[in-house]
């Protein structure tokens, strides 16, 4: 028996939860790939559903067919890194795992890049393309508006930065990977903001389809990630991630600390109301922060109690001299309560982020 070519493409398909799409979409790779030597590349982040043992399945028939299980690393962008360096087929490929999008593009998009483009991107938003009925209402408002942010930073032009259905060259991924930031869901706007020279970019129109299996992976949480990414390019990476995350973060907890503060300032003194509203947003940061800033090393059960009360603590330090610094500006009439009360949230902001990154999540 002859040796299987080796693969000019591989598919990476980062996964998480899509057991019941795996054999699927491997049929329709099969039929939109004929005539191309092609592998696919299950990268899937111990998905509870057995998504992994699935592709494995597969490939104990299919040699074209092969599985990345990570246990203890989680993320869309992360996982698309690891398949996409993980083989050594001139042409790389990135699909979502949910049918969404369409695999009958894929030679077209190849034929691009060997014409002599670096990316080819699949395109909702060219002649050709369309949504269709694969976002809702707010999830397209949602893409349109990142797409909007993600060009101004964009060194060439391109209609769908927010694309996550792309095909390049192997050495464009291995030049940018020392510069990825690895974290959040738009990999590629990570790739293009990365690259060391402005790529030759083609853009192949396809339709989103609708989602038959899974659910789908967007929350509040992403777009944060997603808004640190960008900033992250726009510093030039002068700033860690992790550091931009918290930042964010702690953004919102002055927006909740204030609108508490607003509403207990009606019914208590000012120094009374200033520490009710510094436990809200405390403990709004540390949901916040476990969730997406130290999303790698997300504290549960008992640890995620004991993390939170150990924040607390500590920070209850932050809190003193939040309440003690606002009482004195709005004593001294240097401040309203409104600017009194953030110029405090933010002094607490700047000790949380020391004590989190020193105790509370390294604690675990």
């Amino acid at each position: 028996m002859r040796p299987p070519l080796p693969a000019e493409l591989a598919v990476v398909i980062p996964c998480y939860n899509e057991a019941a799409n795996v054999a699927p979409l491997v049929a329709a790779l099969d039929s939109a790939l004929v005539g191309i030597a092609w592998e696919a590349v299950f990268v899937d982040d111990d998905s509870p559903d057995g998504t992994a043992a699935e592709a494995r399945r597969l490939a104990a028939a299919d040699p074209r067919i092969r599985a990345i299980r990570r246990v203890g690393r989680r993320g869309l962008a992360s996982a698309c890194i690891e398949g996409m360096l993980a083989t050594s087929a001139p042409f790389i490929a990135v699909i979502d795992g949910d049918l969404q999008h369409d695999e009958a593009a894929l030679p077209a998009m190849l034929a691009a890049v060997r014409a002599g483009a670096d990316i080819a991107i699949g395109s909702r938003h060219v002649e050709g393309g369309a949504v269709g009925e694969g976002l809702s209402a707010i999830r397209a408002r949602v893409s349109g508006l990142g797409g909007w942010a993600a060009r101004l930073l964009l060194p060439v032009p391109v209609s769908d930065p927010m694309s996550g259905f792309f095909l390049l060259r192997r050495e464009v991924i291995e030049a940018a990977a020392p510069r990825l930031t690895g974290r959040g869901f738009k990999i590629l706007l990570d790739i293009l903001l990365s690259s060391r020279r402005v790529p030759k970019v083609a853009e192949i129109p396809y339709v989103f389809r609708a989602r038959t299996a899974g659910e789908s992976k967007l929350d509040a949480l992403v777009l944060l990630d997603f808004a640190g990414l960008l900033l992250d390019k726009w510093f030039g990476g002068l700033l860690p991630l992790r550091f931009i995350g918290f930042a964010l973060v702690g953004a919102v907890g002055v927006l909740v600390h204030l609108a508490v503060l607003s509403m207990a300032v009606r019914t208590l003194d000012f120094a009374a109301a200033q520490w009710v509203a510094t436990l809200v947003a405390m403990t709004a940061n540390f949901w916040l922060n476990n969730s997406l800033t130290y999303r790698s090393v997300r504290l549960r059960g008992r640890a995620l109690w004991r993390g939170l009360v150990l924040f607390y603590l500590v920070c209850g330090l932050g809190a003193v001299a939040n309440v003690g610094i606002s009482s004195m500006l709005l004593q001294e009439g240097r401040a309203g309560w409104p600017l009194a009360g953030a110029a405090g949230a933010l002094l607490t902001g700047v000790w949380n982020y020391a004590v989190s990154s020193t105790l509370v999540w390294r604690a675990r």
